[in-house]
């Protein structure tokens, strides 16, 4: 060991580690195993679909209680979901971002859900629309 060198973790030997063993087939050119991913060596990629869908689910969900009733953001987030998943299912590991798009399927729904809710508490009057203030 040399004086500009770090001493090891506990646990670890300053002993170089040896090369992987590639069995009886040699290492391919290169020396490198070849990428199992696109966009680098095993590493999985996010569904693009999956976060758009859990954006465009959250943003309806927000601004349709701010500024009133998004449907149709709700039904996007709906379906890139649904889309999402299935793509993320058949990609065998290659992509990740189940969570966004079990998200943006969820706040779809539940946007959905108050769109409902509200149309139904307005059509059996139970809420009234009327803003007319009389003094």
């Amino acid at each position: 060991m040399t004086s500009n060198e770090p001493p090891p973790y506990p646990g670890q030997s300053n002993e170089p580690t040896p090369p992987p063993s590639y069995g009886s087939t040699p290492p391919p050119a290169g020396g490198y195993p070849p990428p199992s991913a696109p966009g680098g060596y095993g590493a999985p990629q996010g569904n693009k679909m999956a976060l758009w869908s859990m954006i465009v689910g959250i943003a309806s969900l927000v601004l349709g209680l701010l500024c009133g009733f998004l449907v149709v953001g709700s039904i996007v987030a709906i379906v890139l979901g649904f889309i999402a998943r299935k793509e993320i299912e058949q990609s065998n590991g290659t992509q990740t971002g189940s969570g966004q798009a079990l998200t943006g399927i969820i706040t779809g729904f539940a946007m959905l859900a108050l769109v409902i809710l509200v149309a139904v508490l307005i059509g059996t009057g139970a809420v009234d629309y009327n803003f007319n203030v009389e003094a």
